[in-house]
């Protein structure tokens, strides 16, 4: 089987390093027309009219080659790839059309980062924008069953258009390394985003003072680090390389702790990672992390937004070595049946062989 992977996507975006991946694991020949837009923007939804000019010019260069699809059996359109999707159906001439959207654009600029208010213009061009991607698509594929639910309702598809596939980890770098460090410490990894629960995080380490936090990342929310507790590290960028080092050298890792609606229908890049380096896991307990997560076993689940009840959580795998080791060991076993490249690659080219047979 062969697939072309389309778009303007940023190919280095876990979820698209991570879907290549598994694709050529499980023996589907995967080639890429990639034309770059979002890869020189570190926060690249800031990039405003240049990016929106840079946006149309790629849209024509991916319809000037129509003949980059001839011998693919499909084409996958990688993340971001809203505006990409109505071309990739151009060039497709009949192929299937598959959308790995990850997030909806309103969603995430309107309810998450609120950038646009609900019902403005901006907001409803973003709307707009989602709906004419999903359904330009043949098949959908959500992150969770809690998102393809959401992407359903926005883009009026009928339910056998959409499909769940994990995000998972690149396992040429995220693999077992985790051993229960001499200094334990909580690690925060992110883009400091609303759905992040920075504010949270905080919170929390100033109730569990005695305990070292580190944050790793900058982004929308970092100024809320100017007034962090002593007990916080802070370092803005970390290169992607070196972050199975820092989930090694962990006592636990944090995952999304905010209260959107979207965070609750999220796991994201962040906590597979932990999972599959077997570092313990704490993240908030939502629909979709119900998806994978036992509390108490796979991971430690707290109520979004309690910085309470994650103090406890944090303290209570500080305090409790046996219990570290073994929400790490059983994160990794579900990770490994769940989540892993080889089980989600056969999850992507079955979903494929459906389609295209």
């Amino acid at each position: 089987m062969r697939v072309l992977y389309f778009g303007t996507y940023e190919r280095w975006y876990p979820r698209n390093a991570q879907v290549i991946s598994c694709l050529r694991r499980a023996g589907v020949e995967v080639q890429e027309r990639h034309v770059p837009v979002w890869e020189a923007n570190e926060h690249k939804w800031r990039a405003g009219a240049g990016a929106a000019l840079r946006l149309a010019a790629a849209q024509a260069r991916l319809l000037a080659r129509p003949a980059a699809a001839a011998g693919a059996d499909a084409l996958l359109v990688g993340y971001p790839g809203h505006f990409d999707v109505p071309a990739a159906r151009r060039v497709a001439r009949g192929r299937p059309v598959v959308f790995n959207p990850l997030v909806s654009l309103a969603d995430t600029f309107v309810s998450d980062r609120r950038r646009f208010r609900p019902g403005s213009v901006p907001a409803r061009l973003l709307e707009t924008v989602d709906r004419r991607a999903l359904r330009a698509a043949d098949l959908v594929v959500a992150d969770t069953a809690a998102n393809a639910r959401h992407l359903r309702e926005l883009g009026g598809l009928e339910p056998e258009r959409t499909a769940v596939c994990f995000v998972g980890a690149e396992e040429r770098l995220f693999h077992p390394v985790w051993r229960r460090p001499k200094q334990f410490t909580a690690l925060f990894v992110g883009k400091m985003i609303p759905l992040h629960g920075l504010e949270t995080v905080l919170d929390a380490a100033r109730i569990a003072a005695e305990i070292p936090f580190r944050i790793v990342g900058n982004g929308q929310l970092e100024h809320l680090l100017r007034a962090r507790p002593p007990n916080v590290d802070w370092v803005p960028w970390v290169d992607y390389e070196r972050l199975p080092g820092e989930l090694g050298d962990a006592g636990c890792a944090l995952g999304v702790f905010g209260r959107s609606e979207k965070a609750a229908r999220v796991i994201p890049n962040k906590a597979f990672q932990a999972l599959a380096c077997g570092t313990p896991l704490v993240t908030a307990d939502t629909p979709a992390a119900r998806e994978l997560l036992v509390d108490g076993e796979s991971a430690l689940l707290v109520p979004p937004g309690d910085a309470e009840a994650l103090a406890v959580a944090i303290r209570a795998l500080a305090a409790d070595a046996a219990l570290a080791e073994l929400i790490g060991a059983d994160g990794l076993a579900v990770y490994t049946k769940r989540a892993s490249e080889e089980v989600l690659g056969a999850r992507w080219r079955g979903l494929l062989e459906i389609l295209v047979g």
